[in-house]
């Protein structure tokens, strides 16, 4: 029996699914054509290990941000976690998988898995990724690659000694010649007739103690960086918190280029891939999500309030609105709260670039949705004028907003859905539907959910003052201290 130890990275910027995905709230959190989130799918592909293979319990590595998306994704599915390793800031997935190798104990074998990926057919996954779980416990350096159904250009091959076609009679580990970036339309083609290339699935399998070896032979800088922010790092619960200043100042760099490309040259390691046929996209654009989802027989996926007529060959989704698509082909129309796209299918992969640019222009529609998400729920604005401000505050069962105060504002709650306690100075009041109160300035106050279902409140703030800076916190659940951070 071979124990594994999964780490899951779940970061990103949130640019590929705008404007679903968004800085605080980037695409593997996204539940998309199902009713699990990218990140829950692959923390539920790891309920059940093939036979001869243990998982412990993960450790997923993300931004500190997500840091309570990632604890209340894992706890809605029941599934536990070793440890949150939370990055200050992303330095792409060399220093993460760095971070979160140092924290583990022993020398395990680990498989690190991407947290945004869709895999149709998890049982055939399975299968291959416990050949590399065989072959990385006597040494070797494992990909799993999947064998390309398309020319494509958007991703990254993995050029191997062998056809790689044959793996369909069964897992096989190949030898590799390396890594290779994404190619132009020709040289796609090349790949897929030949047979010698397989997609990059981001899936890397091997002994701690080999990464170890790895990554200080061939970056030693990313390696002292990680070890530095490691020990000078912090536990807090669940959460492992990277010292900010070293983790920040190591390079910004790619698994592919610190260790994967130098070690397939270097003898004294032995690097395979393990080819894998298993409905594997990245999710990493609109029309991935098109070309690999359920289609209806006009060639469309829709989803939410949507009515399309004499439309073909397009992904129409809604959030918050009717969208009516009339006489459209090849487009993906993404409707939210605040921000609306549409655009051609074949254009999608250009969304990143377009994204960054908004950001320049400092639109909020790329950090933040209408709706924000808090560790005890949601808000979302519902108007805001000159001294006066009104939210929708969502409260998940059993949480409560810290004990607080506020200088400079009053607040006005009215109860629409549910049962609150609130505490207003030395009371303890129990509201119901449509029962209400008013929370003066200068008055200790804290809202909370001690029922089964979501709590809702209409929350009324006036004042001359209404930035969210204006808190003074006594006691909080979620060990939050920055003024800031509501």
């Amino acid at each position: 029996m071979t124990s594994v130890a999964p780490i899951v990275v779940a970061g990103g910027s949130g640019t590929r699914l705008w404007p679903f995905s968004r800085e605080h709230y980037p695409k593997q959190f996204l539940a998309i054509g199902d009713a699990h989130s990218f990140l829950q799918r692959t923390l539920l592909r790891l309920r059940t290990a093939p036979a001869g293979l243990e998982f412990e319990p993960p450790v997923v590595v993300g931004n500190e941000e997500h840091r309570f998306l990632i604890r209340d994704q894992a706890a809605k599915i029941g599934f536990p976690l070793q440890s949150i390793v939370l990055e200050p800031e992303g330095r792409n997935t060399a220093p993460a998988l760095a971070a979160a190798a140092l924290t583990l104990e022993g020398d395990p074998v680990f498989a690190m898995f991407p947290a945004d990926q869709q895999i149709d057919n998890p049982g055939s996954f399975m299968t291959c990724l416990r050949l590399a779980c065989e072959e990385a416990a006597r040494g070797c350096i494992v990909t799993l690659g999947v064998v390309p159904v398309r020319a494509e250009t958007g991703y990254g091959y993995i050029h191997v000694r062998g056809d790689a076609r044959t793996a369909g009679a069964g897992p096989i580990a190949l030898p590799t010649d390396g890594f290779v970036e994404k190619p132009d339309a020709a040289r796609a083609e090349e790949y897929l007739r030949c047979g010698e290339y397989l997609w990059n699935s981001g899936v890397f399998v091997m002994r701690n103690s080999v990464w170890q070896r790895a990554l200080q032979r061939y970056r030693p800088d990313v390696h002292a960086a990680c070890a530095a922010a490691v020990a000078g790092g912090a536990r807090d619960g669940e959460f492992f918190r990277l010292e900010r200043d070293r983790f920040t100042a190591c390079p910004a760099i790619s698994i592919d280029y610190a260790v994967m490309q130098p070690a397939i040259g270097d003898a004294s390691f032995e690097c395979r891939v393990v080819p894998f046929s298993a409905g594997w996209s990245d999710a990493g654009s609109w029309y991935a999500l098109w070309e690999n989802g359920k289609r209806d027989r006009e060639g469309n996926i829709l989803g939410g309030d949507v009515i399309a007529r004499d439309t073909r060959n397009s992904m129409v989704l809604a959030q918050d609105r009717l969208v009516v698509a009339l006489g459209c082909e090849d487009l993906v129309i993404a409707e939210t709260a605040d921000a609306v796209l549409v655009a051609s299918l074949g254009s999608s992969q250009a969304l990143s670039g377009l994204v960054r640019d908004l950001k320049i222009d400092n639109r909020h529609e790329t950090v933040t949705h209408r709706r924000v998400y808090r560790p005890w729920g949601s808000y979302e604005p519902v108007a805001v004028g000159r001294h006066y401000q009104v939210k929708r505050l969502t409260l998940d069962p059993g949480k409560r907003l810290s004990l607080q105060l506020h200088h400079r504002r009053a607040e006005h709650w009215v109860v629409v859905r549910g049962v609150a306690t609130v505490i207003r100075g030395d009371e303890t009041i129990r509201l119901a539907e449509n029962e209400s109160i008013y929370i003066p300035r200068e008055t200790r106050h804290r809202l909370a959910n001690d029922a089964v279902d979501p709590l809702e409140v209409i929350e009324v703030q006036t004042g001359d003052y209404l930035g969210e800076d204006d808190i003074v916190r006594f006691d909080d659940d979620f060990g939050r201290a920055v003024p800031k951070d509501p």
